[in-house]
């Protein structure tokens, strides 16, 4: 038989786990098993085309937030080009509403609920005829009958995590994508944002084979494994043994993401962390609200002090990239206390904070209190919150705009000292990104898309418009008239030129700086030397003075010399290193 798994991802870069697990777990069949990979962005004709070419017999989607639409598109008009095709779903999208699927759409054959790897293989059996038993003896489907009735099986046992087979041994097909792994499945609390709150029955994957499939990632030289466990330090004893494994086995090319709660981590997990190659394992800390009558209603316990501290101790190191996560319009959160939310968070300096809104998900309690919390959302996936009794719509659309600031003037890591020092100039970080999204609503900026100089030079016209604003013109003793404007600008300037070749060697200097105070004799005298002698570029024996000012810049800020080195970057912003040059001039000689 000719079965076609399908998953339609959100980035060419990612990859589904899921497909290739069910594919996997169906080993006698694999043969017969081919998996398609697509993504959200190619045109949905295009994916028609290629499985009618590939003409299976069965078809199975893989159901996301992402992708739903794009399936139910397909699904839509595939029976109309292959008729005989039996066509199933599966997935978190398809779980919570299969009678209502199968009702929408007649050429559906049936829907797989939950955890699929068992029933797939059951399916398959039904289909190869090796087991002719009726579909009503699988566990965890909904389908049609022949009279077009439709039919629920009930729920599956779960599975071991154990039995499921490693999925990477053709790692080479993976080339490019990022890799998911999962060591765990389920979660031992009850978000009611969270379909992990209908599934508490958390399993782990054997240690042994974990180490041994990390021991394949590492020496394959993987890039990055994304740990898809819903709470990967739940359970002490396991997520210490991974990350002892990852430290020792570590090869200096592997980067490993886990998603975790901060407050759960001890003295002795943080010293571990703290003690990581930097840039080794990436950590996303889910906070969601600084509201404690917020964190109560959505039923999700977390110690904020405790995680702040965590989070504070493994900053302090650098050696972990951290990812915050908040939420807005949760229950009994208003715009003014999500503000709270977001300083606190934003206090913490994680290296990307995300602003996230809340998707009211089929399934969820949180959808089942829908009516109780004025919750208004869209009805299209994601299912993203337009209002609640507490944040109205014109609440929401304000935070969209913060979110899109906090996007490009702090997640994006281009503009860090500058926004460091252009909080001072504000009550709070909240009120800062407020400002800079009022300044481009009232610039028509937002319609706009904008080139990374350009939100240089955008940032500097903002910092002239506020600053000008809001700072007096002073005198000096003597009576003659400073600019206290001036100068701060001249500041803010300055911190601009050092964010922007921190990331890019810009060969043509923006207008909005001013003329480089390195003319071409200084910098010709200092890569001469560097060149005979090398003080500062000793990784670039080999190299001409050419090629190093290609892959350098010289760069004067506050009378300082400063050298820019691209090949050598911070392995979690990705900044240039830099040198502080000891000068001394005698003519053009540098010493």
């Amino acid at each position: 038989m000719n079965i076609l798994l399908v998953a339609i991802n959100a980035k060419y870069i990612h990859s589904n786990l899921a497909v290739h697990s069910l594919r996997s777990y169906a080993r006698r069949y694999r043969e017969d098993i081919a998996v398609a990979e697509y993504t959200i962005n190619q045109p949905s004709d295009g994916i028609l085309m290629d499985v009618y070419r590939r003409r299976p017999d069965i078809l199975c989607f893989s159901c996301y937030l992402w992708n739903i639409s794009y399936v139910e598109q397909l699904v839509r008009e595939i029976p109309k080009v292959l008729p005989k095709t039996k066509i199933w779903l599966g997935g978190p999208e398809v779980s919570y509403n299969a009678g209502e699927m199968l009702e929408a759409y007649p050429g559906l054959t049936g829907v797989m609920c939950g955890e699929g790897e068992e029933t797939f293989l059951e399916l398959m059996d039904h289909y190869h005829e090796r087991k002719p038993d009726a579909l009503s003896e699988i566990r965890g489907i909904v389908y049609r009958q022949d009279g077009g009735c439709i039919t629920e099986t009930g729920a599956r046992p779960v599975l071991d995590l154990s039995s499921i087979p490693f999925i990477y041994d053709d790692i080479g097909g993976f080339r490019n994508r990022i890799v998911y792994y999962e060591s765990s499945r389920g979660c031992p609390f009850s978000c009611s944002y969270c379909l992990s709150s209908v599934d508490r029955r958390l399993r782990f994957r054997d240690l042994e084979l974990v180490k041994e499939e990390i021991r394949f990632f590492i020496d394959h030289e993987v890039p990055q494994v994304k740990f898809v466990d819903r709470t990967f330090n739940c359970r002490r004893d396991h997520a210490m043994t991974v990350w002892e494994f990852i430290r020792e086995y570590d090869k200096g090319v592997t980067n490993f993401h886990f998603e975790i709660a901060a407050d759960l981590l001890d003295e002795e997990e943080i010293r571990l962390i703290r003690s990581m190659r930097p840039g080794l394992i990436q950590l996303e800390i889910g906070i969601q609200s600084a509201n404690s009558d917020t964190i109560r209603e959505i039923r999700r316990k977390t110690d904020l002090e405790k995680a702040e501290r965590a989070a504070a101790l493994i900053r302090e190191n650098r050696n972990v990239h951290q990812h915050l996560d908040l939420i807005a319009g949760l229950p009994c959160e208003d715009y003014g206390s999500f503000a709270k939310s977001f300083d606190r968070v934003y206090a913490m300096r994680p290296d990307q904070l995300q602003l996230g809104f809340l998707k009211v998900l089929k399934g969820s309690p949180m959808r089942e209190k829908a009516r109780e919390y004025g919750l208004v959302y869209q009805e299209r996936p994601p299912y993203e919150v337009l209002s609640t009794k507490w944040l109205s719509y014109d609440d929401v659309i304000r935070l969209k705009r913060i979110e899109e600031m906090v996007e490009v003037y702090y997640n994006s890591g281009q503009f860090r000292n500058t926004m460091e020092h252009l909080e001072k100039e504000f009550s709070d970080a909240f009120a800062m990104y407020s400002a800079l999204a009022e300044y481009y609503e009232e610039n028509g900026l937002f319609e706009v898309s904008h080139s990374r100089i350009a939100r240089y030079e955008i940032l500097l016209r903002f910092l002239k418009a506020h600053i000008g604003g809001n700072t007096p013109r002073t005198e000096d003793a003597s009576g003659k008239a400073g600019d206290e404007i001036s100068q701060k600008l001249d500041g803010y300037t300055q911190w601009l030129t050092l964010d922007m070749y921190l990331r890019d060697n810009v060969r043509s200097r923006p207008q909005f700086l001013p003329e480089s105070k390195v003319n071409s004799d200084e910098a010709a005298s200092f890569y001469k030397a560097e060149e005979e002698e090398p003080r500062y570029l000793k990784g670039y024996e080999g190299y001409d003075r050419r090629q190093m000012r290609r892959m350098t810049h010289l760069e004067r800020l506050s009378g300082r010399l400063l050298l820019f080195d691209y090949r050598e970057r911070d392995p979690l912003s990705g900044d240039a290193k830099i040198y502080h040059i000891e000068e001394r001039m005698d003519g053009n000689e540098f010493s």
